[in-house]
């Protein structure tokens, strides 16, 4: 049994090309309000968002990092870890605040990536798409600069958002049986990674650039992890500076 909630879930594809036409306003913040009645960790909502419009910004942004889809779409939604507004609340009652730790990047995080799936999924629902855009974390100091972010604030990742102008075909995830064990986890061997290259190549078929899915995650797990995000939570104060 399936609905059209379903259906159009798993439908989802990444929309990368847009047409010029925008999106209303109000249909906007309709889309948004859809992203904010996700789930948040106790209510704390630890995130805001940034709606950029006006070419000059998109292209700032486009500038450090290219990707056609920040300067195509209506819309580019930055989303933001924040715990600007928490610091305020906290100081209603005392003057200890303890933004730092891993605890609460994750709560950020969370809240901010459940905001922003409902909200590609509210815009797909009336004909929009969508892609995310979690590159923008490598340039995290110079956007948080673009973007007026204050103390207690990073940037995630960005949201584009307009109208198609090309869809693409759904993408095929992992088999169900090798990221779903029941009770407990289940370690697999190479074999099920060797497949997935093979599943992926054939989706790919002529449009395949030259690397299997295997060589992307080690593109980017089997290489020193990039510093930037971790120097902005440090700007940001929500790292502590490592003592020597």
């Amino acid at each position: 049994m399936t609905n059209e909630t379903i259906d159009l879930m798993l439908k989802h594809a990444s929309v990368r090309n847009f047409t010029d036409e925008k999106i209303p306003s109000e249909t906007l913040k309709m889309l948004i309000d859809a992203g904010r009645a996700a789930s948040s960790w106790k209510n704390f909502q630890s995130y805001s968002i940034i709606n950029v419009t006006s070419d000059e910004t998109k292209q700032k942004i486009f500038d450090l990092q290219p990707q056609k889809s920040i300067l195509g779409a209506a819309n580019f939604l930055v989303f933001v870890g924040d715990l600007n507004r928490a610091e305020k609340a906290v100081k209603l009652h005392t003057t200890d605040f303890y933004p730092t730790g891993v605890e609460n990047l994750l709560i950020t995080s969370v809240d901010a990536s459940l905001a922003a799936q409902n909200t590609l999924l509210a815009a797909e629902s009336l004909g929009y798409g969508g892609v995310i855009v979690g590159l923008v974390r490598e340039q995290s100091a110079e956007i948080s600069q673009i973007l007026n972010l204050p103390d207690y604030t990073y940037p995630l990742f960005g949201l584009a958002l307009g109208v198609p102008s090309r869809h693409n075909d759904v993408k095929p995830r992992l088999p169900y049986e090798t990221v779903v064990f029941d009770e407990s986890y289940q370690v697999q061997d190479d074999e099920i990674i060797k497949t997935y290259d093979q599943v992926q190549q054939d989706y790919a078929g002529e449009r395949r650039v030259g690397s299997d899915w295997s060589d992307r995650v080690a593109a980017q797990f089997g290489a020193e992890p990039q510093t930037a995000t971790l120097a902005t939570l440090r700007d940001k104060k929500l790292m502590r500076q490592h003592r020597k």
